[in-house]
């Protein structure tokens, strides 16, 4: 092939493709390759023209095609020396994607020549592989991002007051045939789907991995494919497999559609590994390009430091490595306009030298980035390496999923004994974990399940995970649950232990949405969805892994529903500061007391009793408030994991009285004026508000 076209210069800057109405300039980062070469592709993936990129600055190789217009199809290959025991693995046979190709034609096709080693050698990955990959590699694409957003107006809803739905974007919608493209953004875009959301109280969709992932070869052998998507190698270009006709542009007018009904869209990414996965895996990208920058070396540099279970960890402490992840997360917010992340696996982003590091570079370039900075952070605070457990430790703006609420909630509900006490602490905000460095009570994040795990139906309906499906004899997935099956493993046509499972679900989610901190619901707990019993279902793209729309729960969604406007409508549930019973200079009174049924107040050994089966708790505004938030009324909890029990409200100030709002035991009572003594039932929870008589 001819290397003689038009190319000039260019710019190293910005890395990536990028079309700027006259022609196409391409800059791509590589320490350590000696050569950099371009391949560009005809529409039917024929490798139709090499160049050389001619120029080098400061480790980015770039140069300007002028003419070429969005729809080019291209990729690498690094020229570079292959010795695996110096970390470095450059095989020019190889093509590479481009780490910032913001569209990708489709996903690898499996062959053995995808991989920069010999397979049947016995040499392992010491040998190399001269076979050419590129006829089972996807190809990069140039697009022109622009996108007509018209008066997209981002909803910038307060951390205080918002309700994260987590959701996969086939998982939510494959299930409903009367959507157009079920599966897929636009289907996610559709009226059914935002009227759902908007008409539950949903303000922020947090949606599973939306970032180009691979599916791995020992899951297509089994049948199976990675349905969540935490295997990435694309962090710029949406996964083609929830595209309906492979334009970006879908991806946007999904975000601008949850944008116009008062949604914010949040992304979980996947940035602390690749889906290249150890020494044995595929060469697809940063392998190639430079693998001794982008990934975290062990001492012998042939293998890697997993510290995320996945073979690979990225290197955050390399400036690229970082510019890679700072820039992605940029392009999501400025070009594609969402309104925050949620970072699997964070500890390791944030590990310097290979410790954790609350004040990273990662951590501090984005506290200081006047763009994100003002978004949504979530960090999942674990990850598998040495100390990586770090709930609680991160650096605000950021918060954290609390698997602690979890489990403890949980627990609560299944009748542990001794949880009054911990019970107290998730309700009141995890104030032990979070209320430090000025950091504020909604940055835990509290859910009861997620993607990972059992959804509600399940954990009131399994002791034991079934994940049988999933081809590993039951060993993959938390044996850890937390949960109880009421009486019977798995369905039942029993009406007694239908109706257990069914007041359980409800004092569970009500406890949450009760609760100080930020609320998140796993899209289809709240019509009763089930996965069977299988807590790791990331390899179940059908029925399993898909929420159920076939016959939903409507007596549950109703309680959801209403629940969650309780909430809404009472800002004492969502404070942004943590209650610690200090007296409030506006009325002199606490503003938070923990009581008995009989009205009294808790006492020390009170919460040292292990057969204590009830508690409750009187809410105001918290001590500190400024005079401009609305300070006036109470929210009182009451929890009952006992029988059914009389409970004393607390006496109502002169000119005002409590309300009953939200009861699990008598779930479509419409509110009314409460008693001094109220009846609470037998497993429930109870809410009243405390309100001005007009």
């Amino acid at each position: 092939m001819s290397s003689n076209i038009a190319i000039r210069a260019g710019h190293p800057f910005p890395l990536g493709a990028t079309f700027d109405g006259d022609g196409v300039n391409f800059a791509v980062f590589s320490q350590y390759a000696t050569r950099m070469t371009l391949c560009l592709f005809d529409d039917e993936g024929h490798e139709v023209l090499l160049v050389d990129l001619p120029e080098r600055d400061g480790h980015v190789w770039h140069g300007y095609f002028p003419g070429m217009r969005p729809g080019q199809k291209y990729g690498f290959r690094a020229h570079g020396p292959y010795r695996p025991d110096e970390g470095h693995r450059f095989n020019h046979h190889k093509l590479l994607l481009d780490p910032y190709a913001k569209k990708l034609s489709g996903h690898p096709i499996w062959n053995d020549a995808l991989f920069g080693y010999d397979v049947n050698s016995n040499a392992l990955d010491l040998s190399k592989d001269e076979r050419d990959s590129a006829p089972y590699m996807p190809k990069c694409v140039v697009v022109d991002p622009a996108f007509s957003w018209g008066r997209d107006a981002p909803p910038k809803t307060r951390m205080s007051e918002t309700v994260i739905y987590e959701a996969h974007v086939k998982g939510l919608t494959a299930g409903r045939r009367d959507i157009p493209h079920a599966g897929k953004f636009l289907a996610m875009a559709s009226d059914e789907m935002l009227d759902h959301l908007t008409d539950l109280g949903i303000t922020a969709v947090e949606l599973l991995p939306v970032h180009t992932s691979l599916n791995e070869r020992f899951l297509i052998k089994k049948g199976l494919t990675n349905y969540w998507g935490y295997m990435t190698y694309g962090f710029f270009a949406p996964d083609p497999r929830f595209m309906s006709y492979g334009d970006i542009a879908e991806f946007q007018q999904m975000v601008a559609r949850f944008h116009s009904a008062g949604i914010e869209v949040i992304l979980d990414v996947v940035y602390n590994h690749t889906a290249e996965g150890n020494q044995m895996g595929p060469t697809l990208s940063f392998r190639g390009l430079d693998n001794a920058s982008y990934y975290r070396l062990a001492e012998s540099p042939r293998y890697y430091i997993d510290d995320t279970g996945t073979g690979n960890s990225i290197n955050m402490d390399h400036p690229f490595a970082l510019r890679l992840v700072m820039d992605s997360l940029r392009y999501w917010v400025e070009v594609m306009h969402v309104d925050g992340f949620r970072f699997d696996l964070c500890t390791t982003l944030g590990r310097t030298r290979g410790e954790f590091d609350r004040d990273g570079p990662i951590f501090r370039a984005i506290r200081q980035d006047p763009l994100l900075n003002q978004v949504k952070l979530i960090a999942e605070p674990w990850d598998i390496g040495p100390g990586g457990y770090q709930l609680g430790s991160y650096p605000a703006p950021f918060h954290e999923w609390n698997d602690k609420y979890r489990d403890q909630i949980r627990s609560v509900w299944r009748g542990d004994g001794g949880m009054i006490n911990k019970l107290a602490s998730r309700v009141s905000g995890s104030a032990i974990r979070f209320d430090h460095d000025g950091r504020p009570a909604t940055s835990s994040v509290n859910f009861l399940t997620a993607h990972d795990g059992f959804t509600l139906m399940d954990t009131v309906s399994y002791n034991e995970k079934h994940n049988e499906q999933n081809g590993e004899n039951n060993n993959d997935g938390h044996s850890h649950n937390c949960s109880d099956n009421c009486g019977v493993e798995g369905h039942t046509d029993d009406k007694a232990i239908i109706a257990t499972r069914a007041a359980r679900r409800r004092a569970m989610m009500a406890t949450l949405l009760l609760s100080q901190g930020t609320p998140m619901i796993l899209a289809g707990d709240e019509i009763g969805n089930s996965q069977q019993g299988n807590n790791n279902a990331y390899c179940q793209d059908n029925p399993i892994g898909w929420v159920d729309w076939n016959e939903p729960d409507r007596e549950f969604y109703a309680f959801v529903k209403k629940a969650i406007a309780f909430r809404r409508s009472e800002p004492i549930l969502g404070q942004s500061r943590f209650l610690h019973s200090r007296t409030r200079l506006v009325d002199g009174v606490p503003d938070i007391f923990w009581r008995k049924s009989d009205g009294t107040l808790m006492e020390d050994a009170d919460w040292a009793d292990p057969e204590l089966k009830l508690i409750a708790v009187e809410m105001r505004m918290a001590s500190g408030t400024p005079e401009y938030v609305v300070r006036e009324g109470a929210v009182f909890a009451v929890f009952n994991m006992g029988a059914e029990t009389e409970v004393a409200l607390p006496e109502a100030p002169q000119n005002m009285r409590w309300r009953a709002a939200l009861d699990t035991g008598h779930p479509e009572m419409p509110s009314r004026y409460a008693m001094a003594v109220e009846t609470i039932c037998a497993q429930s929870v109870s809410a009243f508000a405390l309100e001005r008589i007009d």
